[in-house]
């Protein structure tokens, strides 16, 4: 995770009884597990919030890696093209990225934008989507990390990540109560946007956003409208 935090390989100590696996993730952990060995799935030790934390303060997770608690394991966030290595950042997705930083002017002054930085969802999950409007200034957050209930509207850049955010990230962001999601879908040159989270892990509304169309998001009492084609890289 990014806030001088959670970027190394987990090392377990000599004589610990799990294993952290590397691999995909689906949103499940029991499928996990058969994804990894069918005949005989093993048990996972699924790591809270506060355990991550600890982790970290101890040492034992290293800064500088791309990793985020998402259902207790520890995931490698994937930004990179379609084809592409893995653990490459893609040139459009790191654009849009910019393009999420740079909507924090229209926010002001009772929201901004956090670009690629952790939000807290006790027990299990400590996502880092790649921009999130948070109510109130940065400094608001100076003593803790933001919560799920400070967050108006999530966003993912989705290029090899795509099948991955619209179902385990989705499902993540919608029993978290966060009234909006949305997806920046690269290979299809548009924004799916989700609203009305429910505790079973939907969203009640999902609707596609192309170039020429206004994306509407609330931010308070108040209403911003964001040409889609500001958002695509």
């Amino acid at each position: 995770m990014n806030r001088g935090r959670l970027h190394g390989r987990p090392q377990q100590q000599e004589g610990a009884p799990h294993r952290l696996l590397e691999g995909g993730w689906d949103g499940s952990v029991s499928k996990m597990a058969n994804a990894v060995d069918s005949t005989a799935a093993p048990r996972f030790v699924r790591l809270r919030v506060e355990q991550l934390h600890a982790m970290l303060e101890a040492g034992i997770l290293v800064d500088g890696e791309p990793l985020e608690l998402l259902d207790g394991l520890l995931v490698y966030k994937d930004r990179s093209a379609v084809g592409e290595d893995s653990m490459t950042i893609g040139k459009r997705h790191n654009l849009a990225v910019k393009l999420l930083a740079a909507l924090d002017r229209e926010l002001e002054p009772d929201h901004h934008m956090q670009t690629q930085g952790p939000i807290a969802v006790p027990p299990h999950d400590e996502p880092e989507p790649d921009g999130a409007i948070l109510r109130g200034k940065p400094r608001d957050y100076r003593d803790r990390l933001p919560s799920a209930a400070d967050a108006a509207v999530v966003f993912e850049v989705a290029d090899a990540s795509l099948a991955h955010d619209r179902t385990g990230k989705l499902a993540i962001y919608a029993r978290a109560g966060i009234p909006a999601y949305v997806i920046v879908n690269i290979p299809a040159g548009c924004l799916e946007v989700h609203r009305g989270p429910d505790a079973e892990g939907r969203y009640a509304v999902s609707t596609v956003l192309r170039a020429g169309e206004t994306l509407e998001l609330t931010l308070g009492a108040r209403t911003l409208a964001v040409p889609v084609e500001a958002l695509l890289p």
